[in-house]
């Protein structure tokens, strides 16, 4: 299990640990939920509708049965030129996928090699979905939403790729 021998957390905690439930939440998906680490009255609310919708006990605390309910809330991989592999040949295929009427601009090519193609079509994608343009696929750019299907650019490319 993915989520297991994580600590408990509540209102008030901060760090990765709340990012971890920030990404598993957003996984279900539930895109009210933002992903900066800060466990707030705001996400508090978020726990509780999926406790009460997962039928748990609704208490807002995330503890061993909400974190096992709960997706893998683990991090995907920054990509960035240089980065290679099966996760960019993904990523390289969704930004060619949607670029038509969307983002317009595609990596040119399906080779799993993250180079300058590959980042002129992120930098439109994310100019597009209105997070930071950086050309690095990193956190906020995997949560963009493609707006079809409940879609994220993360979820979109698979989450097989999720980080150990």
């Amino acid at each position: 299990m993915p989520n297991l021998d994580l600590p408990t957390t509540r209102r008030g905690a901060t760090g990765e640990v709340v990012q971890h439930l920030q990404r598993a939440l957003r996984r279900i998906p539930d895109f009210e939920v933002t992903i900066d680490g800060i466990f707030g009255p705001q996400l508090e609310a978020r726990v509780k509708l999926f406790q009460e919708g997962s039928g748990l006990a609704v208490d807002g605390i995330v503890g061993p049965e909400t974190w096992v309910a709960l997706p893998d809330g683990g991090p995907m991989p920054v990509l960035q030129e240089g980065s290679s592999g099966a996760v960019v040949e993904h990523l390289q295929r969704v930004l060619t996928d949607g670029a038509p009427g969307q983002w317009n601009t595609t990596p040119g090519g399906i080779d799993g090699k993250f180079g300058p193609g590959t980042r002129a079509s992120v930098e439109a994608l994310q100019a597009w979905a209105g997070v930071t343009v950086s050309g690095v696929v990193e956190s906020a750019t995997w949560s963009a939403s493609l707006r079809v299907d409940d879609a994220t650019l993360e979820s979109a490319v698979g989450l097989d790729f999720i980080a150990a």
